[in-house]
Order: C-alpha cells, then structure tokens, then sequence
C-alpha cells in the first residue's frame, strides 16, 4: 500500500518558449504562403489568360524555277543564312543569250521597216498633193484647148463661106465672059483668067471644108483629153486621201510591230536575268532539292527560304477565354525551345471562325446526338521588340509558345484602334 501511494504519473516536461514561436512561424509562414498562391491563382485566372496550344508563325518563302534550263552552280548550302539579294542558282544563259540577240535583230528590222513607212508618209501625202494639181491644171490646158479649137474651127468654117462665095463669084464671072468671048467682047485672055479664077476659087472651098474637118476633128480630140483629164482630177482626188490613209495604216502597223519586237526583246532579257536566282528575303535556307547538272522545269521548286525577321505568333485560345480579349492588349511569350526565354508581343488580330469550322471537314451537329466541345479560335500575336530581344536570330517558325494576355482593366474596346505593333496601316485600321 505504501508503495502504491508513492508511485504517481511521470509528468509531460513543458515546451519551451523557442519551439512554441517556432511552430508558430512556421503556421503563419504557411498560411502566408497559401494567401500568395490563392492570390496568384486569382490575379491569373482573373487578369490573365494564357495557353499551351501556341506556336511561332512567318512567312516561308518557297523558290522555284521560272525558266527551263540545267543548273550550273549552286551558291547556298541547306541551313545557311542568306541575305535579300544574295545569288542562289545559276542556270546555263547560253540558249536565253541567243534568243535575246535573235529578239533584239527582229527588233531592229522592225525599227527600219518603221522607219521607212514613217518616211513614206509626207512623201506620199505630197506626191498625192502634186498629182492632184498636175490633174487640175491637165484639166485647165485641155479646156483651153477644146475653147481654142473650137475658135479655129469658126474660123475654118468661116473661111469655108468666103471660099465659096468668091468660088460663086469666079463661076458666074466664067459664065458671063462665056458669050463675050464668043462674040469677041473680051479677049482670050480675060476669059482665061475668069476660068482660072473660078478654079482656083473651087479649090479654096475645098482646102478649106477641109481645114474645117480638120478643125472639128481636133475638137473632139480636144474634148477627150479634157474628160480624160477630169477624171484623172477626181481620181486624184478621191484616192489622194486615201492612200495617205493607207500609208499612214502601214506606219501604223510596222509601229505595232516594233512594239511587239520590242515585248519579245524584254522577254528575253526577262528569260536572261531569271537564269540568276537570287534571294527575295533574308533569311535561313530550307529543304533545298537542286544540285548543280539538274534539268529544271519552269516552276520547279528548288529551295526554301524561312525568313527571322517577320515572325508572329498564331495561340488558339478557348472560346471560354476571350470574353475580354481584344486587340493591342499586352502579352508576355515564353518560348519552350530557348528554355523559357520571354518576349513581349501585342495581341493584334482575333479569328475569323473557329478552328474546326475552318477545318476540311466542319462538324455537322444536326445530326446524331450533340455533345458541346469547347472551340478554339486562332490569335495573332505580333512581337513589339523582335530585333532586340531576338538579335541572336534564335527563333524559328515552329516553336511552341506559351502566351500570357493581360487583360486587366479591359472592357472598353474603343481606344485599341490606335496601338502600333509594327504592322501595316491598313491593318491597324
């Protein structure tokens, strides 16, 4: 019984002040750390929206052949970096150097057949000119002509009449000396004389009916050669005109020809250059399938040129997440392939449709049983400050990005029409 009084419970030693406030520290600590992450989570989830299914875009620049022809070197190796301008393949001139010069022989054939009918057309306008004055001036002499013969043939027919007057005068002079003579009244003589007068008379009638003919003939020559004449004047004048019509058609048609020698010149100078690929853009050569002996056909691809400096990232966020999304919001870009490494961007364009409508094949959902799938549509994000936060040319097209869109504050849409991303007016507007 003593013993069982003097056995009691062992007593718990006290904590000390030190681990109290330590244990204490290390609650608040915790609870501290929770009030951050639940603050985090919420500045996250309220101002921000961000997603996984994102990756770097460009432009990518595929060069082929314009011409047919067999390469004789090549300038680029796979994965080089070129510059704007820099030579890439060449292919053999030779057959584009002779069809250059066989153009530029046409072209100056046709220059000189231009040149000839251009020449040709004030020489023909003046000798149309000339012909119709020589004609005008044919039918003034042929007029005067007809009017002169027609004057000699009055005075034919006028001398006609006084030779047959005085032919009747020496016939009846003949016919009273007739019985003088018989009754010795007049000599011999005289009667002989009377004969020959009347004779003579006789033959001045017909020398001038003749002369009269004659003056009548020359008449009707006269009046052929003055229709003649007149209508060579209005031949002249009607075909005047239009010859120069048609000479100037002619220079008009050999000018068309040089034109057309002069397009086929500049063809063959255009064949002649594309014998010389040269790089469009600057940028990083990619899948390059031409060596040096290939034949090329117009059209053929040769390499691919993936140009650094004109990069954009296309994100698809959930239809869920752009309720305050809008342009020119600011965005922060991780890029997974150069270990998280950050860029600054601006959100700049919004789909125009979601990405399964754009699809080969859109969903039908008339039909069958519905299920509701969230939709994504595509964002474009342009970098602010590409060249210095990528002066390394580290980024390629093709890498995945995870962005974050600040949408604090949002709301009001009115003011984004002004932010500049480096993109082009109209597409700022």
């Amino acid at each position: 019984m003593a013993d069982q009084e003097n056995t009691t419970p062992a007593q718990k030693p006290e904590e000390s002040p030190a681990k109290k406030t330590g244990r204490k520290v290390v609650i608040f600590g915790v609870v501290f750390l929770l009030i951050l992450a639940a603050g985090f989570w919420y500045w996250r989830s309220t101002f921000t929206e961000d997603t996984d299914d994102a990756q770097v875009d460009g432009d990518i620049y595929q060069i082929s052949a314009r011409i047919a022809g067999q390469v004789t070197s090549v300038h680029v190796t796979e994965n080089q970096k070129v510059n704007k301008g820099d030579l890439l393949v060449e292919i053999d001139p030779k057959d584009y150097q002779v069809a250059l010069e066989q153009a530029q022989a046409q072209l100056a054939s046709a220059q000189a057949d231009y040149t000839q009918a251009t020449v040709n057309v004030p020489i023909t306008s003046v000798s149309t000119s000339t012909t119709t004055s020589n004609t005008g001036t044919d039918v003034k002499s042929a007029t005067e002509a007809v009017n002169q013969n027609q004057q000699q043939a009055a005075a034919a027919a006028a001398r006609v009449d006084e030779a047959k007057a005085n032919a009747i005068k020496a016939t009846k002079d003949v016919e009273r000396y007739t019985p003088l003579v018989e009754k010795d009244v007049i000599s011999r003589q005289q009667y002989d004389a009377a004969v020959a007068a009347a004779t003579a008379a006789n033959a001045q009638v017909l020398e001038a009916e003749n002369q009269l003919v004659a003056q009548q003939s020359a008449i009707s020559q006269a009046q052929e050669r003055l229709n003649s004449a007149r209508n060579q004047e209005q031949e002249a004048r009607k075909n005047g005109p239009e010859q120069v019509k048609a000479q100037q058609a002619r220079a008009q048609s050999a000018l068309a020809a040089v034109k057309q020698a002069q397009a086929r010149v500049d063809q063959a100078l255009l064949n002649l250059s594309y014998t010389r690929v040269v790089a469009p853009t600057s940028g990083v050569v990619s899948k390059k399938n031409v060596e040096v002996g290939a034949n090329l056909s117009a059209g053929q691809d040769l390499l691919t040129i993936v140009p650094l400096d004109n990069l954009w990232v296309t994100a698809n966020f959930k239809e869920t997440q752009l309720a305050n999304m809008h342009r020119c919001q600011e965005v922060k870009l991780k890029v997974d392939a150069l270990g998280g490494r950050s860029f600054s961007g601006k959100v700049t364009q919004i789909g125009g449709a979601t990405g399964s409508r754009l699809s080969l094949f859109p969903p039908e959902n008339a039909t069958g049983n519905y299920v509701k799938v969230v939709q994504r549509i595509p964002v474009r994000i342009d970098f602010t400050n590409l060249k210095k936060e990528n002066a390394d040319f580290r980024l390629r097209p093709g890498f995945s990005v995870t962005p974050d869109v600040s949408i604090k504050g949002t709301g009001d849409d009115k003011n984004t029409q002004n932010c500049e991303v480096g993109l082009p007016e109209e597409q700022n507007n």
